[in-house]
């Protein structure tokens, strides 16, 4: 029977971790089955289990979170083949090869609507999810606010204007990394962009 696994990505090298029956701890301590060394990891982070219906991955609390598919994880999710999870400076890609059919019938709620946007608000969503609208690339990287500005003819501030207000409409409040790329995957997820044929 084919075995599911992560591909890890981290600092240009790529790791496949096979996932066993039993549950794979993950975070800083040495004593973890995946171990990420770095400060902005929890000692014991997440966790990957193995249900009846398939894998599932937990944040146990860490101090800077989990993020799966550019949302940060709030409770146990089931995972699906191609799930891309965030935990500090490392990129997992869960792979779950087609020995038995994927459970779409456990269905997560809907996303919401998107919130109400300007004309320039829009514009500078479809080019900040370009990346992740054209597939290709399992982490996509959304363009620096230097990118955005020459694409959309506006000056460097404009562009950081315009994306305050939208880390506020989508409520993206936090100033952790990475929030441009949480933006890109919100305005994704709940339908803004459209997402391309691997998304």
């Amino acid at each position: 029977m084919p075995v599911s696994y992560l591909e890890m990505h981290q600092d240009g090298a790529v790791r496949l971790v096979p996932l066993t029956t039993g549950p794979l701890a993950i975070g800083r301590a040495p004593a973890n089955e995946l171990t990420i060394d770095s400060r902005s990891v929890s000692r014991l982070h997440a966790v990957v289990e193995r249900f009846p219906s398939g894998w599932s991955i937990r944040d146990l609390g860490s101090t800077n979170g989990t993020v799966v598919n550019g949302a940060r994880l709030r409770q146990a999710r089931q995972l699906r083949d191609g799930d891309r999870i965030e935990i500090g400076p490392a990129r997992l890609l869960f792979r779950a090869p087609a020995d038995h059919p994927a459970t779409e019938t456990v269905s997560t709620d809907p996303p919401p609507a998107p919130p109400a946007l300007t004309r320039r608000e829009r514009d500078v969503l479809a080019e900040l999810c370009a990346p992740y609208t054209a597939g290709g690339s399992a982490f996509p990287e959304p363009p620096s606010v230097r990118a955005l500005a020459s694409a959309l003819g506006l000056s460097e501030s404009a562009v950081k204007k315009h994306l305050t207000h939208l880390f506020d409409k989508f409520a993206l409040l936090s100033n952790a990394d990475r929030r441009r790329s949480r933006l890109a995957a919100e305005a994704v997820r709940r339908g803004v962009c459209a997402p391309g044929p691997d998304g």
